[in-house]
């Protein structure tokens, strides 16, 4: 059971109020709030142990490297990743995804084959056709259904030996739905593909094993696990970070440089090109630890409780249509009034205090299949409550009566 008055009082800014009203902030898909133990993390860094990392002699060096390093023993633990050097530090899920997309874009060829799903985020997407247009690589999607779910049969006849990586979301951040990625890695693996894992929007909601999921490659955020923004983490198979080309050139990331020729570090560093966000990977740490002693399986089913009491309050409306009704879903909530533009309702219910999420949320294969210029997306956290739901509830019925 969690403390959420406890809980609540660890995050500074939802005690604020934004036009005049208590903050209700529902964009947690877009980002994470952060615990003061976050924040003053980053301040103790600047404060105390500022120095830039690695090979450095002085004491000030030697502290932010040994403090670095221990950050990435926590996210190699958290991930239950084989090797520490298989966590690579990255500024995000679209850094991550970019880096391994360049190095697919520099080994592929005519005829192969890259598979992504029509419920990508467009950083899932992008670089994939970077990828293919490099390489003459074809580019090939999973389908969805009208529930917002992957078809799973269609999937199975997409795959063929010409199949060279599969890149999709663990969850979808305009739907909330929780991918079946076991059989999807299962399923790639039996034709010698590659597996990526846009792990963005669930690391908030659950642990991944890496190890256990078999996944080739796991990218997230850290602003989105109540981390610094500027943060993330891209897990890699050794046997795959070996094979890929770096995806930057500079200090760090070097063996030996000559005008002749450049040999490159081991890994992580050969992925780590240049000064990286010490300050940010240091305190990703301090997240994760805070996550993690809250504990995952508190987070799941607490938030599992917030989509089901949202999800009965917003019953209520008529003429609400929801979008992503797969059995299978995170906390988050996508829908629309009959007739009414989502960004008028989320304009509205701003001034009401309430902060939600408007548009195609980068998304935009998705609604182009609901024939929808975008949704009203509520996206719960762990530090939410069942009466910020309600206070949500009031001021959409304010919304809508005012736009009807």
């Amino acid at each position: 059971m969690l403390d959420i008055k406890s809980i609540r009082a660890d995050f500074p800014i939802l005690t604020q109020h934004v036009n005049g009203k208590p903050l209700v902030y529902f964009d947690n898909g877009a980002t994470a709030q952060k615990p003061q133990v976050v924040i003053d993390a980053i301040a103790k860094y600047y404060e105390e142990i500022n120095a830039n990392i690695h090979r450095g002699v002085h004491h000030l060096s030697q502290v932010a490297t040994d403090v670095y390093e221990e950050s990435r023993l926590k996210i190699q633990k958290h991930l239950n990743a084989r090797h520490s050097y298989e966590v690579l530090f990255t500024s995000g899920t679209t850094f991550g995804i970019n880096l391994v997309a360049n190095g697919f874009g520099q080994i592929l060829k005519p005829g192969d084959e890259i598979i992504v799903s029509h419920l990508e985020h467009h950083s899932n997407i992008v670089p994939w056709q970077f990828a293919a247009e490099r390489s003459g690589a074809t580019l090939k999607v999973i389908p969805m259904n009208e529930k917002g779910e992957l078809m799973m049969d269609e999937y199975v006849k997409l795959l063929s030996p010409n199949t060279k990586i599969v890149a999709v979301n663990h969850i979808s951040n305009a739907l909330g739905t929780i991918n079946p990625i076991e059989f999807i890695i299962e399923k790639a693996h039996e034709v010698g593909a590659a597996v990526l894992i846009d792990g963005a929007q669930a690391t908030p909601h659950l642990k991944p094993d890496v190890q256990a999921l078999d996944c080739d490659f796991y990218v997230f955020s850290g602003h989105k696990i109540c981390g610094p923004t500027g943060t993330g983490i891209l897990y890699g198979k050794e046997k795959w970070l070996n094979q890929l080309p770096p995806y930057q050139g500079g200090g760090e990331m070097i063996k030996e440089v000559t005008f002749e020729k450049t040999t490159y570090a081991c890994l992580p560093h050969k992925f780590e090109a240049g000064t990286p966000n010490i300050a940010g990977g240091i305190v990703l740490g301090v997240a994760v630890d805070y996550l993690n002693a809250i504990g995952f399986d508190n987070i799941e089913a607490y938030e599992q409780e917030l989509l089901d009491y949202a999800t009965k309050r917003l019953q209520e409306f008529d003429g609400i249509e929801f979008y992503g009704t797969s059995e299978h879903k995170a906390s988050v909530i996508s829908f629309n009034f009959t007739g009414i533009h989502p960004y008028d309702v989320g304009a509205i219910i701003d001034k009401l205090g309430v902060a939600v999420r408007t548009g195609h949320h980068c998304a935009q294969p998705i609604m182009n299949y609901f024939n929808i210029p975008g949704t009203i997306r509520a996206s719960f956290a762990f530090y939410n409550t069942k009466e910020e739901i309600d206070i949500f509830i009031e001021a959409l019925k304010k919304a809508k009566t005012m736009l009807s």
